[in-house]
């Protein structure tokens, strides 16, 4: 393969417009395609969906329709604790599209942490599935600026609202707001390995500014019938950055999965989806080093691309 690293790099420039939407680039701008697929979705039970840039748009207009009936204003932050799914994706582009700023929080977190940053950012809503719900509702009365929460699939609590109720009832047309550029768009929060997590705030501009990247590391994507997948939490700056939004944004879908992974599953996830591409990082990666007489049999799965993540250099392997 010839060497175009010199050649891409004198050809390249930025291109960010004075006025931009990450709602609009990676869903509006192709729900006018009534058949293109968005996202494939299974979970760890089987059960599977498949949704369309269309109707992503579809309940992305219904949802921030619902969030302005509930009070929710431009620059307002929505907390998204949820996993995989699709839900997932379109409570991001209906904050986007809104001007509110999404707050992706892993589902990992107990309430000690929830709270923190729910109470600090001043969320003025979150949403959970059945197993974030109890956590929210559990630290609400310490988050004066929490009004609302709501709840999927089952996740009923008191004073929980209900997703496919508000949906339901909200219409679905619904007019994206004119943002800059400069807007701010998403707040993620660090680890907290240094101090107290600190929330970094992105404007809308931010995926523009990651997309060199990704294109790059993914072998110059997309090509004609890519697919993506990671184990990357979608509330990861990994997984939402490098995988659900930049694969949107070029129109092409990507698969989401709920459930344990193991190194059986994401082969079987790979063959039966036809994925092309991949982000993997150390902890996906490991289970996949096995000796080969204990691996899941399975036939070749035809990837153009896997991106994989470093792990930090640890004392043993900084020393040498």
């Amino acid at each position: 393969m010839r060497d175009r690293y010199r050649e891409i790099c004198d050809a390249f420039h930025w291109a960010v417009p004075p006025r931009f939407n990450i709602a609009w680039a990676c869903c509006g701008r192709w729900a006018q395609e009534v058949d293109r697929v968005a996202l494939y979705f299974e979970d760890d039970v089987g059960c599977t969906s498949a949704y369309t840039f269309r109707q992503l748009q579809d309940q992305a207009n219904r949802l921030s329709n619902a969030f302005a009936s509930l009070g929710v204003r431009r620059g307002d932050r929505v907390a998204i604790v949820m996993p995989q799914r699709p839900e997932t994706a379109i409570a991001h582009l209906a904050c986007y599209q809104m001007g509110a700023v999404a707050m992706p929080l892993s589902v990992l977190f107990g309430p000690d942490a929830l709270e923190y940053r729910l109470e600090n950012s001043e969320a003025r809503l979150a949403i959970g599935d059945e197993t974030l719900v109890p956590h929210l509702a559990q630290v609400r009365d310490k988050c004066p600026s929490l009004k609302h929460i709501i709840g999927i699939e089952g996740a009923r609590e008191t004073n929980v609202l209900c997703w496919e109720i508000l949906l339901e009832k909200a219409a679905s047309i619904f007019e994206r707001v004119d943002t800059s550029a400069g807007d701010p768009a998403i707040l993620i929060y660090t680890s907290g390995t240094t101090g107290p997590p600190k929330g970094a705030l992105a404007a809308q501009r931010s995926l523009l500014g990651n997309l060199p990247g990704f294109q790059h590391s993914q072998n110059i994507f997309p090509r004609e019938g890519d697919l993506l997948w990671s184990p990357a939490d979608w509330a990861w700056t990994g997984g939402l950055m490098d995988v659900l939004l930049p694969t949107l944004y070029y129109g092409r879908p990507v698969l989401g999965y709920r459930g344990r992974l193991d190194p059986a599953k994401a082969l079987y996830l790979m063959q039966k989806y036809r994925v092309t591409n991949t982000f993997l990082f150390p902890t996906a990666q490991c289970p996949a080093c096995r000796p080969a007489d204990r691996r899941p049999r399975f036939s070749p799965v035809q990837r153009r691309r896997v991106r994989r993540a470093r792990p930090a250099a640890g004392p043993a392997r900084a020393s040498r």
